[in-house]
């Protein structure tokens, strides 16, 4: 039993969004101050906004549709795949959202795409925002290893039990 279309193209859609913010995260942060990291940095934010939209939208999909059965395995491992995507799912929200909070607390609005303002998720303070700047980076790092723990989860699946579990979230309808 295989995850609705739409299920499948959020979940790609979020993962792919991550792993790039991800990484353009960690470049622009190594780079001297320059019009180059500045615009990475709006880059971010945008990466930011849109992975807190997806992540809403996955959520609300994933709420209103039922997930296919569970393919036979043990216990311990439905429970701790349960945990994984628990935890994912406050991640995708927080992360973003202590990022926006950072922004908003060290006085650099977000401009979605340079033309929308967003409100401030705070207001400016820049004690708030020496307290939220490492916990966005480290709710990253959380993220990053909770995304790594689940693609060697779903290799494990496929290439050593060979149970399907990758075919239900694969683009092609075919195994």
């Amino acid at each position: 039993m295989r995850y609705t279309r739409t299920a499948v193209a959020l979940h790609w859609l979020l993962a792919a969004a991550i792993v790039a913010s991800f990484c353009v995260g960690l470049y622009m942060t190594s780079l001297p101050f320059s019009p180059q990291r500045l615009k990475l940095y709006n880059w971010h934010k945008w990466a930011g906004v849109l992975i807190l939209a997806a992540s809403a939208l996955r959520l609300l999909w994933r709420l209103a549709h039922k997930p296919p059965p569970d393919v036979p395995m043990p216990l311990w491992q439905q429970r701790a795949a349960h945990v994984v995507h628990v935890l994912l799912y406050l991640l995708f929200f927080s992360v973003p959202l202590v990022g926006w909070a950072y922004s908003s607390a060290a006085g650099f609005p977000i401009v979605l795409f340079g033309v929308l303002p967003l409100p401030d998720f705070v207001a400016k303070d820049a004690a708030l925002a020496e307290f939220l700047k490492p916990w966005h980076g480290r709710l990253a790092w959380m993220l990053a290893a909770l995304v790594a723990l689940h693609v060697l989860g779903a290799l494990k699946h496929h290439f050593v039990n060979r149970d399907g579990v990758l075919h239900r979230m694969a683009w092609s309808r075919t195994p």
